[in-house]
């Protein structure tokens, strides 16, 4: 991984092999960087990623395998249960331009990841709804 920042800004480069969200997180651990906002494009594989079951109050996941272009992620970082959580959602595209979408877990780079983080400087943090199911956005007053 490779990054430079300018002031809130980081542009960071996750490299081939590394795991996105796994590097991404630690980045966000390292400089205490607790709510911010992300952006990505580039080439990626090994991929880990679903849409959320309400009803269910659970993921339906799915893994593809070969290498996708990643077309767009956006994602935000909040604190949650103390530390910088990292909410993920991507689009994807085979080499018939085929798209898909959804809520990443995980991937790998496959060739390049190209990312923009601003941090953000707020209060915000994911709190557990009992109703979701899920740790949503949460603010003081």
């Amino acid at each position: 991984m490779q990054f430079k920042q300018d002031g809130d800004t980081y542009i960071i480069y996750v490299e081939q092999d590394e795991p996105i969200m796994e590097t991404l997180t630690q980045f966000c651990k390292d400089r205490n960087i607790v709510n911010g906002q992300l952006s990505g494009i580039g080439a990626i594989k090994d991929i880990d990623f679903g849409a959320y079951d309400l009803d269910n109050k659970e993921y339906v996941r799915y893994q593809y395998d070969g290498l996708w272009e990643l077309t767009s992620y956006q994602g935000n970082v909040l604190l949650k249960d103390g530390e910088p959580f990292i909410h993920a959602h991507i689009t994807i595209s085979d080499h018939n331009l085929d798209m898909k979408g959804g809520h990443l877990f995980e991937a790998k780079v496959g060739a390049v990841g190209e990312f923009v983080l601003r941090k953000i400087d707020t209060d915000g943090k994911r709190e557990h709804d009992p109703n979701i199911g899920l740790y949503c956005m949460a603010f003081k007053d």
